[in-house]
């Protein structure tokens, strides 16, 4: 049996656990830790219900079943706030096969080190014997590894990881990112926050426009730096290529990706992973997107499926995107090899076959058979 601990389960997880629960014929159990939140914004909340769900919080029967698979379940992962399982797991005498999920750990650089969860964590793989048990690190960023040999845990026991959105199966040969309009249409999407720079969009459309460019950009979501940024984009009068489309349904997302022809994805290393890349390289864009970002290295070769631009450099964001706009066939191009690397590497579907193969091979005690995509070895990458 395999246990995923977590929080509420959201869209961003749910697409592996069915593929999960289907390959091990319902051997598979999700297990929330804590109740959703009202503002359940990170991931939106699910429409339909899953059979193996167990809500740990809600009474003590379900909590003392948690606590049970803790300790018998064949293959154990441990996501966020799944800590109290976890140490109950690993102060056994011989656990079963165990993998911590996340984030990387120095997202604010040295500053988390004063994190008490981070120090609790990094306490109980030093002195508490973690690092002899088989417990090893699906890390959800690129830069996650290298966090890890940063503070000497996890060294040679990280693998890819991510969050995995659905992709299409049936358009293999979709002529995706195509617009039909001369014009060429650049879309932005996520929260307006500092984290996200999407003052750099703006800046962006200014410097497009003294070079003559003929774009149109469309920033989608709201957030506390919105009205900053509308008087920024009147301020630089670039409000005639710019239009601010405010909070949209996730479907009208979607259907918008399909229609652009080149994705923005600017955030800085506060940005732990970013499905929105995900979702955007499988419905067709051609993307310029921040190396800073935890996503980027594992989904992105640079030249090939995307481009990649030096975090919060506007100089940087706008050769890469006049390349491709300069370059209609290569914009393309690249768009299609994006769809392909979500459908053929970074699917759901592969996810959660590869993690299948990854327990095989190490409760085998062998090195992970998986060569790229995710459960491949995950090596140190400097951000």
């Amino acid at each position: 049996m395999i246990v995923y601990f977590g929080n509420t389960l959201n869209k961003h997880q749910s697409n592996v656990a069915d593929v999960l629960y289907e390959l091990t014929n319902g051997d598979y159990v999700y297990v929330e830790t804590v109740p959703p939140r009202v503002d359940n914004t990170h991931g939106g909340k699910l429409k339909v219900e899953r059979p193996y769900v167990l809500a740990a919080y809600q009474d003590k029967l379900l909590a003392k079943e948690a606590h049970r698979l803790a300790r018998e379940a064949d293959v154990v992962l441990f996501g966020a706030e799944s800590f109290c399982f976890e140490m109950e797991r690993m102060s056994l005498k011989h656990p079963g096969l165990a993998f911590e999920v996340s984030e990387r750990w120095l997202k604010r650089g040295w500053l988390n080190i004063f994190s008490p969860r981070l120090l609790r964590n990094i306490w109980c793989y030093h002195t508490r014997g973690w690092k002899n048990k088989p417990l090893y690190k699906l890390c959800s960023s690129a830069y996650g590894a290298g966090d890890q040999y940063r503070l000497h845990t996890f060294k040679h026991r990280c693998f890819k990881w991510g969050y995995f959105t659905e992709v299409d199966e049936n358009e293999v040969e979709a002529p995706l990112g195509v617009s039909t309009s001369k014009r060429a249409t650049i879309m932005w999407c996520a929260r307006f926050l500092k984290l996200k720079h999407p003052e750099l969009v703006i800046a962006l459309a200014r410097k497009l426009k003294d070079s003559g460019y003929d774009v149109r950009i469309d920033m989608y979501g709201d957030g506390e730096e919105k009205d900053r940024i509308a008087l920024m984009r009147d301020g630089l009068h670039v409000e005639d290529i710019v239009s601010l489309k405010g909070s949209v349904s996730n479907g009208e997302v979607l259907r918008a990706m399909r229609e652009h022809d080149i994705f923005l994805f600017t955030s800085d290393r506060r940005e732990g992973w970013g499905a929105v890349l995900n979702e955007a390289m499988s419905n067709g864009c051609a993307i310029v997107a921040s190396d800073a970002i935890g996503s980027v290295p594992f989904l992105i070769t640079n030249n090939e499926n995307g481009l990649i631009f030096r975090s919060n450099d506007i100089a940087s964001l706008y050769e890469k995107t006049v390349y491709l706009l300069e370059d209609s066939y290569k914009r393309q191009q690249m768009a299609h090899q994006a769809y392909k690397t979500m459908r053929e590497l970074w699917s759901p579907q592969k996810a959660a076959e590869n993690l299948l193969k990854l327990v095989n091979d190490l409760n085998n005690e062998r090195q992970s058979s998986i060569l790229e995509g995710p459960c491949s070895k995950a090596v140190p990458f400097k951000g």
